[in-house]
């Protein structure tokens, strides 16, 4: 009987926690956010979805990052960004579906290839992926009725991340310890 609550309660812990993993995408990986990156390269391959995040390392004061809407991202416009940081590490949390515009604001940064365009799935259970488009000026993040999104702008020291830029251990190594101590308090 005690070994049977302890599988149905190890399944259950596992179940609840699994959905609560995201990504955390640090933008040109090593290089970071820099003049000459090819970010459209960079996004290609990925597949966004609510709940990630984004990560931009870059020299505090030499650069911005902007969330713009699509007209500014094609015009490298930053005078109506709807989120801008400038302090060197800047995560935005990705908390709508549909297309995301990001550009450095400094003059002549987004015309040097500091911007990126994403698109957003809206979860990981979703069979739609998304894609990178070319990036061409400002950033902004309208949501699927054409409304721009409200991003999340924090400031974080920067981390070491993977090489692939993409980190998901943490996560599962917590729910593996959660779930051990589960099995292990029920069976004892």
């Amino acid at each position: 009987m005690a070994f049977s609550s302890a599988l149905v309660l190890c399944f259950l812990a596992f179940n609840m926690a699994l959905p609560t993993l995201a990504t955390v995408y640090t933008v040109g990986d090593a290089s970071g956010w820099v003049i000459g990156g090819d970010y459209s390269t960079w996004a290609s391959d990925k597949t966004f979805a609510v709940g990630d995040s984004l990560v931009f390392n870059y020299g505090g004061g030499a650069h911005t990052v902007d969330e713009v809407k699509e007209s500014d991202y094609k015009s490298c416009t930053s005078g109506n960004s709807i989120s801008t940081d400038s302090s060197g590490a800047t995560t935005i949390a990705l908390k709508k579906a549909g297309k995301h515009y990001f550009i450095c604001g400094v003059p002549g940064h987004c015309t040097g290839g500091m911007k990126l365009s994403i698109k957003v799935k809206a979860s990981s259970g979703s069979s739609a992926a998304p894609s990178a488009t070319p990036s061409s000026s400002a950033k902004g993040s309208p949501s699927s009725d054409g409304t721009p999104a409200t991003p999340s702008t924090t400031t974080t020291t920067p981390t070491k991340q993977n090489e692939s830029s993409a980190t998901s251990l943490s996560p599962i190594v917590a729910l593996v310890f959660t779930v051990s101590w589960i099995c292990s308090y029920v069976l004892v």
